[in-house]
C-alpha cells in the first residue's frame, strides 16, 4: 500500500512539474508574440514616415531619383515581409536607403533648415530608437523561450507540446546602430 502511495506521489509531482513547464512555455510564447507586435507597430510608424520624408527631400533634390527609388523599394520590401528573417533583411535595406537619403540631404542647406524636414527627422530618430528597444526586448524574450525549449527537462514538455525555437530579429548592421540623422 505504501508503494502505491509513493508511485502516486511521484506521478503527481511529475504532473505538476510538467504543467508548470508547459505554462512557462506558453507564457514565453505569448511574450514573444507581444514583443513582435511592438516591433511591428514601430516599423509601421517608420513606414508611414518614409513617404513624407522622401516627398520633402524630393522638393529640393529632384534629380536624386535613384535614391528615392531605393527608399521606396526598401519600404515596400519591409511592408511585404512575412517572416522575422525577411523583416530583418528588409530593415537592413531601409537603413541603407535612409543613409543614402540623408547623405543627399547634406548637399542641400535649405532643406536642412526646412521645418517640415526637421520635424520628420526628429520623429524618424525617435522611431529608430523605439525600434531598437523593441527589437532588443523581442530578442530577450526569444532567448528565454529558446533556452526553455532546449534545456532539460523542459525540452521534453516542449517537444510534447509542439513548441519550436523562435528566430531572433537580427540585422546585419547591428553594430552600426540606428540611422543617424544629424545636421
Amino acid at each position: 500500500m505504501t508503494a502505491l502511495w509513493i508511485v502516486l506521489g511521484v506521478v503527481a509531482l511529475l504532473l505538476i512539474i510538467g504543467i508548470t513547464i508547459y505554462n512557462r512555455l506558453v507564457r514565453y510564447r505569448n511574450q514573444i508574440d507581444n514583443a513582435w507586435s511592438q516591433i511591428d507597430v514601430q516599423l509601421r510608424r517608420r513606414y508611414d514616415l518614409i513617404p513624407n520624408l522622401v516627398n520633402t527631400v524630393k522638393g529640393y533634390a529632384a534629380h536624386e531619383k535613384q535614391t528615392f527609388e531605393n527608399v521606396t523599394a526598401a519600404r515596400a520590401a519591409g511592408i511585404a515581409a512575412k517572416t522575422v528573417g525577411e523583416q530583418a533583411q528588409a530593415e537592413n535595406m531601409i537603413t541603407q536607403a535612409l543613409r543614402q537619403l540623408m547623405a543627399v540631404v547634406e548637399n542641400y542647406p535649405d532643406l536642412k533648415a526646412n521645418q517640415n524636414f526637421l520635424a520628420l527627422q526628429e520623429e524618424l530618430t525617435g522611431t529608430e530608437g523605439r525600434i531598437a528597444f523593441a527589437r532588443q526586448f523581442y530578442n530577450d524574450q526569444v532567448l528565454s523561450f529558446n533556452n526553455l525549449v532546449q534545456q532539460f527537462p523542459s525540452a521534453i514538455v516542449a517537444s510534447m507540446g509542439g513548441f519550436k525555437i523562435r528566430e531572433f530579429f537580427e540585422t546585419e548592421d547591428a553594430a552600426a546602430g540606428p540611422v543617424q540623422v544629424q545636421f
